[in-house]
């Protein structure tokens, strides 16, 4: 039996611009962090007692004899890709997925860990990054970015760049006291609404040649953001740059951003925020802002109908927190 440990990420700055039809021409930033919420992936032999070879365990149940049959895209490109056969599978997670936090990304990560680990296999944090993204990206044909696979194999608070030849990861240096120090004037809310991310993605991949201007100034606000983190100034300059970046990102496509969503955000600056945006490719799911802790409680109160989500910045990314090796049988 394995089980597998993959954080969900949050996206601050560079949005968009993970994606290769524009990073290729024009290269490419984020400024991304994972973050102590989780999803684990649960993998073991199924015993041959069954008249089904394959069952799986996430938001519905599946029992299957042939791989081709499975609904899930990516547990059954996965299991082609891999060769995996007569498996039980199980799904959990500490947050909901289509909820822009790259949800699909990290059990595509932890879902093939675990596979390989089932069969013996070591891959490092690249490899299973590079898989997921051929995963959801070439084997599903999933419109999209490429951060958040990156995100959940590595961890921690990165600066993610992309160029015709790939990606590189750059750990964000700073001290413990200002990484608390920002992890503690964020705020997160569930704002209730789920969608599928690829139709948001589908139109902002549509307009990338028309809002060339606009994704490059994100991408410069990734080397902004980094040098006020990095610096010895206060950071409500990057709550100012969240703010920036969010109405940027609403002029991409049409769909980031909803009447409603809007209200959550407008009602958020009049009650102690400087600035935030929407997880993910927008349309719904969660709302994070920079607001000082001393404002918080006004802030929790305004939004009092949204779920608050406590949360912390973690630095391990995917792991295997359960190894049980087990015959293939073959």
């Amino acid at each position: 039996m394995i089980i597998t440990k993959t954080p969900f990420r949050m996206s601050f700055f560079g949005g968009g611009t993970d994606f290769p039809e524009f990073y290729r021409e024009h290269g490419g930033a984020v400024l991304v962090t994972t973050f102590d919420k989780y999803c684990y992936v649960n993998v073991r032999r199924l015993p041959p007692f069954f008249d089904y070879s394959t069952e799986l365990s996430y938001s519905v149940i599946e029992r299957v004899g042939d791989i081709g049959d499975i609904r899930h895209p990516a547990i059954r490109e996965a299991m082609k890709y891999l060769d995996m056969r007569d498996i039980r599978l199980t799904y959990e997670a500490d947050l909901p997925a289509r909820s822009g936090l790259g949800t699909s990304s990290s059990f595509a990560v932890g879902m093939l860990s675990a596979f390989y680990a089932l069969t013996g296999k070591h891959k490092s944090n690249r490899q299973l990054a590079d898989d997921a993204i051929y995963l959801e990206r070439t084997l599903c044909s999933e419109t999209g970015g490429v951060q958040d696979q990156i995100a959940a194999a590595f961890g921690g608070f990165n600066r993610i760049e992309f160029n015709e030849n790939g990606y590189t990861v750059n750990p964000l240096i700073i001290s413990n006291a200002r990484k608390k120090e920002l992890d503690d004037n964020l705020i997160m809310f569930f704002t209730g609404f789920s969608r599928f991310s690829a139709d948001i993605q589908a139109d902002t991949q549509k307009a990338l040649k028309d809002k060339t201007k606009q994704l490059l100034e994100m991408k410069q606000l990734v080397y902004d953001a980094e040098k006020i983190l990095t610096s010895s100034s206060g950071l409500n300059d990057f709550g100012k740059l969240l703010d920036y970046t969010w109405k940027i990102k609403r002029g991409i496509s049409t769909g980031i951003s909803t009447g409603s969503i809007d209200s959550i955000y407008d009602t958020a600056m009049k009650n102690g925020a400087a600035g935030g945006k929407l997880l993910g490719a927008g349309g719904g799911g969660f709302f994070v802002f920079y607001c000082e802790k001393d404002k918080q409680p006004s802030l929790i109160k305004a939004l009092e109908k949204f779920l608050y989500v406590p949360f912390a910045f973690e630095n391990e990314g995917t792991r295997v927190i359960h190894y049980t090796p087990e015959d293939s049988g073959a």
